[in-house]
């Protein structure tokens, strides 16, 4: 889609696997866990699409889809462009399916 949410995605998985603890390091099964540890760490990217599959709208939620004090949700559309103007009601949906107030003036980078 031609935005910076690929950089934050990275960053964030990078951030995940970094904070892997395993319960015995130098056991040949060291990693299994790993996945489900990003999972449950990493922040949701979510992309919403119309109906012939194209990208509108991409989101970078809390991880879990669960409000985090501090944390910065992104919400962005092609070329770093507003979403809210054509897809505010699927955004309010999607905040509303995670409980989380996904306005834009709570959202990076509208809400500078």
């Amino acid at each position: 889609m031609g935005h910076t949410v690929e950089k934050y995605f990275r960053r964030e998985r990078e951030k995940a696997v970094q904070s892997w603890r395993p319960e015995r390091p130098n056991a040949i099964e060291r990693d299994i866990g790993l996945e489900a540890h990003v999972q449950r760490e990493m922040p949701l990217f979510l992309t919403l699409r119309d109906r012939e599959g194209n990208a509108l709208t991409t989101a970078m939620l809390p991880p879990g889809g669960k409000d985090r004090a501090g944390f910065r949700i992104i919400i962005v559309a092609a070329s770093n462009a507003d979403p809210y103007p054509q897809q505010d009601a699927a955004i309010a949906a999607l905040g509303a399916h995670f409980g989380l107030t996904l306005n834009r003036n709570r959202c990076f980078p509208y809400g500078r």
